[in-house]
């Protein structure tokens, strides 16, 4: 076999590889800890599942370990996740500050790619749910990757 053809198989099997993986990340993230309650939603293909907690200084401290439990309670994976969006407020300090401290250090160890909202952002639409978010953040141009978060006073 020629060495160019090899080249080229091995560049197809590289680029197929890579489209399965990309295939496989389809599942989007939303956490909300900005109101009484921490929210996360998952939004999976055809299915979107949520659930919530109280939003105290205990569950601050162990947001991670929700999300984890959370995403285990569902079968899926962190590898899955292809986006997360966060809301960055307005609203409780805490809540905003841990949120997007998660969601930077997921960045950084799993290079997912997250995008900083606000119910703000959307107040010329008349239907916001969380479950469309994602449109949202593309209608609206939300720039992925950028901290800007909106505290109350």
């Amino acid at each position: 076999m020629p060495l160019s053809f090899e080249k080229y198989l091995l560049f197809f099997s590289s680029e197929l590889e890579l489209m399965t993986i990309n295939k496989l990340k389809m599942s989007k993230l939303i956490i909300d800890a900005t109101n009484n309650k921490i929210f996360f939603m998952i939004i999976d293909n055809k299915f979107n599942y949520n659930i919530s907690f109280e939003n105290s200084k205990n569950n601050y401290e162990k947001l991670t370990l929700l999300i984890n439990e959370f995403l285990k309670s569902k079968n899926i994976k962190l590898k899955r996740i292809s986006k997360i969006y966060v809301n960055r407020g307005p609203g409780s300090f805490a809540g905003i500050r841990n949120s997007l401290s998660i969601v930077k250090a997921l960045h950084l160890v799993t290079k997912i790619d997250y995008y900083c909202f606000s119910f703000v952002d959307f107040k010329r639409e008349s239907r916001v749910e969380y479950k469309n978010i994602p449109d949202l953040c593309k209608k609206f141009k939300v720039k992925k990757n950028l901290i800007n978060p909106l505290y109350l006073s």
